[in-house]
């Protein structure tokens, strides 16, 4: 078969396309993939030269009678001729799409052609995106059964949110610790905001390093851009042990370092979360469409698999109250890693391959 795959703008639409990408390849199916032109997608696709990518516009969806509505439909519309060039040329047998408005275009141009069209929603909520592209398409795909209710009648299936294969490999623990200078003997704390980085998160971690220090905790802290040189130099200068950086291409050492995690609760990242059962202190993006990271995160905390905070809460002291009573208690730390584990499929991305593979 030849597929495409529309998934960029976040990495929490492109890591899982890359992970469906990449069990299609392995059964022999031709792909494509659709990203959008956010210095994101660049970032995380460099080096991949085993699929074809297209770039296409995308932009959020307006409020309704705002005069920006016009913009939006004009480059929708700018995306479709050349989405249909790329399908005349590449004769797609099905397609896709991953969340997000890189997705609408290539699932629309898949309806012109008549073919299987998907779409895949991480979240327990659905985005505006997905909850018009859903009318689009042949079958929806869900990360968490919770979202079935937001879809109505459509056809679905919960095939749990797909992982990169690089991510399905656990590091030793200490191997992974010597990658980012760090040594075994001391808990290791995860900090990530995902794919771009966290102000929010890197300010409140950023008051609660002396606290971090008396627990004698070490570090690694993925920032994004922005903040990297401020954060590094404040580890530095209360002496934490600690690997800071803006980003990380393979974040299986870095999750494999890690005894528990604060990270934001994007669908994609907690389905790694998952993987490597790292208990967690969530604190979800407040912005999120439809306040789905919050969502999110409450399935985590009602399985006893994380704690959750609000980003408008998060001040060094309250930040570091959370992390005592995360790291300081071992009992718990292993319930809630052993629950984790149990909250998202290894096998989503096969399960999506299948799906397509089948389907009549």
């Amino acid at each position: 078969m030849k597929i495409a795959i529309a998934g960029g703008g976040t990495g929490g639409h492109l890591f899982p396309a890359l992970a469906v990408a990449e069990v299609l390849r392995e059964r022999g199916h031709e792909v494509l993939i659709f990203i959008s032109e956010k210095q994101v997608d660049a970032l995380a696709t460099q080096g991949r030269t085993e699929f074809r990518f297209e770039k296409l516009p995308s932009v959020g969806l307006p409020k309704l009678l705002s005069p920006a509505m016009l913009g939006f439909f004009k480059k929708l519309n700018a995306s479709l001729g050349p989405c249909r060039k790329i399908y005349a040329e590449f004769q797609p047998d099905a397609v896709l799409g991953m969340g997000g408005f890189t997705s609408t275009i290539p699932i629309l141009a898949g309806k012109m052609r008549r073919i299987p069209t998907f779409i895949h929603e991480s979240n327990a909520i659905p985005g505006k995106a997905n909850r018009l592209n859903a009318r689009l398409a042949s079958m929806v795909l869900l990360g968490f059964e919770e979202c079935k209710k937001h879809f109505g009648g459509a056809r679905c299936e919960v095939t749990g949110t797909p992982i990169r294969r690089s991510l399905m490999q656990r590091i030793p623990q200490q191997k992974a610790l010597v990658k980012f200078g760090l040594l075994p003997g001391r808990r290791t704390l995860l900090v990530m905001g995902g794919s771009q980085g966290a102000h929010g998160i890197n300010e409140a971690v950023r008051h609660a390093i002396p606290q971090i220090k008396e627990e004698n905790l070490q570090v690694i802290h993925l920032t994004g851009g922005q903040d990297e040189a401020e954060i590094k130099a404040s580890y530095r200068d209360k002496a934490v042990p600690s690997h800071v950086a803006a980003f990380c291409h393979e974040m299986e050492y870095a999750y494999s370092a890690a005894d528990c995690i604060i990270a934001r609760s994007g669908a994609a990242s907690l389905a790694e979360i998952s993987h490597f059962g790292l208990p967690s202190l969530l604190i979800p993006y407040p912005q999120a469409a439809e306040n789905h990271q919050q969502l999110n995160a409450e399935i985590f905390a009602r399985a006893g698999a994380a704690t959750v905070l609000k980003e408008s809460n998060a001040t060094g002291e309250t930040l570091a109250k959370a992390i005592r009573l995360l790291t300081r208690d071992s009992t718990q730390l292993k319930t809630m890693a052993e629950r984790c584990r149990h909250l998202a499929p290894d096998d989503a991305a096969m399960r999506v391959a299948d799906t397509i593979e089948k389907f009549k």
